[in-house]
């Protein structure tokens, strides 16, 4: 069992937590302050923490919070804007030290709001919206998606599709005739958001984007390729949530919500080749098991630790109470580790469950990824504090293409052009 874990405070809620080597330094990107007043002036704040704890210093931006994407040299990248409404949007570049070495102004078209942005090998691959979360969309305005060199300059640029949406489970407010709901017909989307859950993937020569409707969820996922930015495919409308790389070209998709709960595997062609009717924070190894806690908007909870089955079959694992996740780590023995209801856990490849730490009464809702580092370290944050287990007694983090969120410690979720498929066909 672990002992009592370092805890380091931040100033606000956690938004992304990476780390640029297994030895550290973790980057957290937080809000400035924990009440909504301060929340909203959106200041960005990156901290770089040691392993042991120690606070190695921090940097401000103007800004929404979003996740830090660390390079394999240590480089830490945030995104802020300028204030400005609308506003220009900068990607700078840190050092361990915290020294800025790179910004970048990726281009933009007027009015346009950075949804989600990843570090590729030769610059960016960013989501841009029409315009900010929860303002109307102009007539004949979607989002885009676009390749950026290390300068800013656009190398291709894609609209993604501005279709209709529509999904059974959705209901017209205030629509009903007797005791019989009106289901909602297809409708075209009033706000475009990016998704919350993973809304960028880049796997090889393939790139998922992920979009919806701001009011409902519905959305969509658009597959294209890496080098053009081609579109190869759309899926079906859908409460689209988790989302995980399985491999090169492919895709685990997971829908929740709305009568929906399921995970379907996408090829290189974009279509549909396995569906598994479960939903939850997946983890894919190097010979394409995938395994993690299910996810569902029920309570008591249904949800057990699953693995999925290359038939369309699953394993059950242990029943799991609570309702929120961190998202796990696994390590290079099959081992699972995340916070659930208060408690650290630990699933082993033959479905146990372990439990490594509990803190009663601990019901924080807003959690990290999991982080699985040198030494056997696991640190993840809960709300406006990082907490290090260290001598947990688990593997090195496991090989495979998304074997935590984000598919690696450095929070950055690509895997090169030239990486194997890991997964059966």
């Amino acid at each position: 069992m672990p002992k009592e874990p370092a805890i380091v405070g931040l100033p606000g809620q956690v938004c992304g937590l990476a780390a640029a080597d297994r030895d550290g330094p973790m980057y957290l990107t937080s809000y400035a302050g924990r009440s909504p007043s301060t929340r909203n002036l959106y200041t960005t704040v990156l901290t770089a923490v040691a392993l042991n704890g120690a606070m190695l210093w921090q940097r401000t931006f103007p800004g929404h919070p979003v996740p830090p994407r660390a390079d394999a040299d240590g480089t830490v990248w945030v995104t802020h804007h300028d204030g400005a409404s609308p506003p220009t949007f900068t990607l700078t570049g840190l050092g361990a030290e915290g020294s800025v070495l790179h910004e970048v102004t990726p281009q933009q078209e007027p009015g346009e709001y950075l949804g989600a942005v990843v570090r590729m090998p030769d610059g960016f691959c960013v989501l841009w919206l029409p315009t900010a979360p929860r303002q109307r969309l102009p007539q004949g305005r979607t989002a885009r998606l676009a390749r950026h060199s290390d300068t800013g300059s656009t190398m291709w640029s894609m609209p993604l599709p501005p279709e209709t949406v529509s999904f059974s489970g959705v209901v017209e407010a205030g629509v009903a005739t007797g005791w019989h709901v009106q289901p909602k017909k297809e409708w075209r989307p009033s706000t475009l958001k990016a998704d919350h859950w993973q809304p960028l993937l880049v796997a090889g020569d393939r790139i998922l984007a992920a979009i919806s409707d701001g009011g409902s969820g519905i959305g969509r996922c658009t597959i294209l390729d890496t080098e053009t930015g081609n579109i190869i495919s759309t899926t079906e409308p859908g409460p689209y949530h988790h989302k995980a790389i399985a491999g090169h070209g492919r895709f685990l998709v997971g829908a929740q919500g709305y009568g929906a709960f399921s995970s379907t595997l996408y090829g290189p062609d974009g279509q549909p080749t396995h569906t598994w009717p479960s939903h939850g924070q997946m983890l894919i190894d190097q010979h394409g098991t995938i395994r993690g806690p299910e996810s569902e908007n029920i309570l008591p909870s249904r949800s057990r630790f699953r693995l999925l089955n290359p038939d369309g079959s699953m394993r059950d694992g242990p029943p799991l109470s609570g309702y929120y996740t961190g998202y796990p780590a696994l390590d290079a023995n099959g081992t699972a580790v995340f916070w659930r209801d208060g408690k650290l856990l630990a699933v082993d490849a033959k479905l146990d469950q372990h439990e490594l730490f509990r803190r009663t009464g601990d019901d924080r809702t807003v959690m990290s990824r999991t982080l699985l580092l040198q030494d056997a370290t696991i640190a993840f944050a809960l709300d406006n504090e990082l907490l290090i287990f260290h001598d947990t007694g688990l593997a090195p983090l496991a090989a495979g293409p998304w074997p935590c969120a984000d598919g690696n410690i450095h929070g950055n979720p690509v895997i090169p052009t030239a990486a194997p498929s890991t997964i059966w066909p």
